[in-house]
Order: structure tokens, then sequence, then C-alpha cells
């Protein structure tokens, strides 16, 4: 017995190292779980009191959703998604976001990139033979970064509430019109040019292209609360979408079609679902790192002048990021790369007064009391959430 506690008591030094070191580590390591516990309480704190002040009171609803190196920190409602039914935001509320359709459709499109199906130095009419503008030889890569030389809406087209059979049939909208610029000159933001990829990505699958992203990206990217926002289609998680009047009041938008571009402006979605979107992108899970590059790399115009647009996302300085506006809505999706976070904001209000002259909707500006910068606020957040 005397040898057992003999043992027991003259255990070898290293012993000692290891159990103190242990010990020490777990301290460490708690006291580093409650250092970043209250952090990003701090974080929730003063990105509540942000929206709170300065965005909540100006739009009947919105979400937020943050994440930080791919995990959801925080989700919160604010506001009404239907406000005669008193029906409160949450973080199913789906709202259309827009523009962010086009970084969902640039995933889809470098899945096929990565498969040596598209490549994107080739004209459009490689994938495309009747596609106009022939001797202008317009490339994938320049309608991926806005240098086609396409033009933007003109007039109502973005307030259309004509329903188109398919893409091909948007296509005529604008393709015969003459281009604003010669091809690769000049940055000039187009959704057209996504809506001519969407055309591109059918082609080369033999699918149309709601039918691919839903297989490829949607489903891959774990996106179950995104979907096209189909006109005539009940959705009881869809919010209901506001313009305001000329006083500022907040109004019900006029109905809108999106069947003519679904690849550039035509999904709903969460706030969650962005970030967890964003998330898949900083860290590389569906698409190859050498990918995420290319996305995330801004292009040159002729003189070699960056356009801070990549394929599908711009790109700033510390930031990578893409806003949406769309009738009865507006988002934003923003990735801080450096610290792994992501935000994500929603609305359910456009930009736009509206008014009618012989029941027909005009839009105006609207009051300026009602405007707020959401990319301003998302990349507050963002920093507000930076435990680098």
């Amino acid at each position: 017995m005397k040898n057992d506690r003999t043992f027991q008591l003259q255990r070898p030094p290293i012993f000692h190292f290891v159990w103190i070191a242990c010990c020490l580590a777990l301290l460490f390591f708690s006291s580093l779980s409650t250092i970043a516990s209250t952090n990003i309480a701090e974080a929730i704190a003063q990105s509540r009191a942000l929206i709170q002040n300065d965005i909540a009171p100006k739009v009947p609803g919105l979400a937020v959703a943050v994440a930080i190196k791919g995990s959801l920190v925080w989700s919160e409602g604010f506001g009404y998604a239907d406000l005669a039914a008193k029906t409160p935001v949450t973080t199913t509320t789906r709202f259309r976001i827009g523009s962010i359709s086009k970084p969902l459709t640039a995933a889809g499109l470098a899945l096929l990139i990565e498969k040596g199906e598209i490549d994107l130095d080739a004209p459009v009419q490689k994938y495309l033979p009747d596609f106009p503008h022939v001797e202008d030889r317009i490339t994938i890569r320049q309608l991926a970064g806005h240098l086609s030389g396409i033009r933007n809406y003109k007039e109502k087209e973005a307030i259309s509430n004509k329903t188109y059979p398919n893409l091909r049939a948007g296509l005529k909208i604008f393709a015969d019109d003459p281009l604003i610029d010669p091809p690769g000159t000049k940055f000039s933001y187009s959704s057209y040019n996504w809506n001519v990829i969407g055309v591109v990505m059918e082609a080369v699958t033999k699918q149309d292209y709601l039918t691919y992203m839903q297989s490829n990206v949607l489903q891959p990217f774990g996106l179950t609360n995104t979907v096209p926002d189909h006109a005539h289609v009940a959705d009881p998680h869809r919010s209901q979408f506001y313009e305001c009047d000329p006083a500022g009041n907040p109004v019900i938008a006029p109905p809108l079609d999106v069947s003519y571009k679904w690849p550039s402006g035509g999904f709903l979605s969460t706030a969650i679902d962005l970030v967890k979107f964003g998330s898949a992108m900083v860290a590389p899970r569906v698409l190859k790192p050498e990918t995420h590059q290319l996305l995330f790399t801004s292009q040159t115009n002729s003189l070699g002048e960056p356009t801070h647009y990549g394929v599908g996302w711009f790109v700033g300085k510390t930031t990578l990021y893409h806003d949406g506006d769309s009738v009865g809505g507006n988002a934003v999706l923003l990735i801080l790369p450096s610290a792994h976070v992501v935000v994500a904001l929603a609305a359910n209000r456009g930009h736009s007064a509206i008014s009618e002259e012989n029941g027909v909707p005009k839009y105006s500006k609207m009051p300026a009391r009602l405007a707020y910068d959401r990319n301003a606020a998302a990349l507050h957040i963002a920093k507000f959430f930076d435990l680098s």
C-alpha cells in the first residue's frame, strides 16, 4: 500500500506539466468563449439599435441575419410582413431580393465554367447563334461584368407585369437595340446582361433556367427558403410588397411579373438564406476555391482600369457585396472576407413614391425622410461583428 501511495505521489514531472497545461487551456478557451459571447451580444445590441433608429421606422418590415465563419449568430425580424393583417416579419419571411439574384445565377454559371461547358471568353453566338450584334463580339465575360454595352431598363420595363412564356422571349425587349458602348470599353450596369446569361445556361444544359438552378444551386447550397417570385402562385411566407405615396405613406405595390428576368432579379429569399449563401462563398463548399477567385476578381475595361465588379459581385476594397431593388422590395448581401462575416438585410418596400394618373401608376422620388443607405448599414453591422 505504501508503495502504491508513493507511486501515486511521485508521478513523472511530465504528467504534472500536461495536467497543468490542460487546465490552463481549458480556462483560456473558456475565457475566450465568454469574451466572444460578450462581444457578439454587444454587436447584436449595436446592430439592433442601428436598425431601430435608422431603418425600421422607414419601412413596413425588414429582416436581418449575420453569420460568422459559417455559423448563424443573429437573425431578427422588425415590423410587419403585412400591415393590414399585422403579420410580423419572422426569420422565414420571404422578400424580393432583386439583383441579388445575379450572384445566385453567377454560382450556377460558375459550375458550368468548372465543367468546361461554358467559356467565359467565347462570344454569345457560340451558344445562341441567333443573338444579334455578331460583329460586336460580346463575350460571356463581358455580359457577366456589365461590359457588354447592352442597355439597361428604359421607361417602365423594370415594373412590367407582362407574362413571358420563357426567358428567350424576354430577350426581344432589348436584344435588337443599338449598344450604348462598344463591348469592353465601359462598365455600364444592365440587368439584361444576366438575362442573356440565363438563356445561354439553358442552351448549354438543355433545361430551363429555374429547373437548373433548383437542382444545381438552391439545393446544393441549402437555400430551402429561396424560390422564384411567381406572380400568380400563392406563398404564405411571402411578404406583402409596398411602395409609398408622395406623402410617404405605405401603399401596396403594383403587381409585377418577373418571368422575363429570373436570372437578374427574379428570386424571393430570406435574410438567413442569403447569409447561408454568402457564407458558402467565403468558405468554398460547392464551388472550387479558384472559381471563387474568378467571381471575386474585378474585371477591367479595355484601358485596363478596374470596374470593381467581378462575375456577379461588386468588389470593394474590403468587402464583396450585391444589393437589389425591385417593386416592393430591396435587399443587400455583404461579405467581410477578412473576418468571415456575412450580413444580409431585406425589406418589403421599394425606393419610389407612387401615385396614379388616369389609373396608370406614376413613379417619382420618395420623400428624403424615408431614404436610408442599406449598404452602409450592412457594413456597419459587419464591422460590429468583426471579432478578428
